[in-house]
């Protein structure tokens, strides 16, 4: 028995593909009669077809992925797209050096390690970039934590 055209009719009323479209095979051949839409329709109701359910995608494999992600990790050098300034781009670096020279100087200056003068002489220095960081700015001041 040739089922095909009950099919496509049946796709069309549940709004599926044709693969997707599930017909009862002890019913089949009360299924195979039917010609109108309407036929398609009663069996439909009363069960003799269905539409398969969706089939969902697993996210498990996505979230231990991520998880890896958020620890840091999977982001080698194979990983990697774009220049090392377009990941972290060659100002942003900048802003984060100086604030964090900028921030040590003010805490010296603070606490009295530094005066008045030093401080303004070194802010300079920060902002013609000769200290690499904060360990280096103290060495040069010559002040051990």
């Amino acid at each position: 028995m040739n089922l095909t055209t009950q099919k496509r009719l049946a796709a069309k009323i549940l709004k599926v593909g044709v693969n997707k479209v599930w017909i009862d095979p002890a019913k089949a051949d009360e299924v195979s009669r039917a010609i109108t839409r309407d036929d398609i329709r009663h069996f439909v109701s009363n069960g003799s077809i269905n539409a398969a359910a969706e089939k969902g995608n697993s996210r498990g494999r996505f979230r231990e992925k991520k998880a890896q992600k958020d620890k840091g990790r999977r982001s080698g050098h194979g990983r990697r797209t774009g220049t090392k300034s377009a990941r972290t781009p060659r100002k942003e670096k900048w802003m984060n050096k100086v604030r964090a020279l900028r921030d040590e100087l003010s805490k010296l200056k603070e606490d009295k390690k530094i005066d008045t003068s030093t401080y303004r002489k070194t802010y300079r220095k920060v902002k013609g970039n000769l200290y690499h960081s904060r360990r280096h700015l103290r060495e040069n001041l010559g002040i051990k934590n």
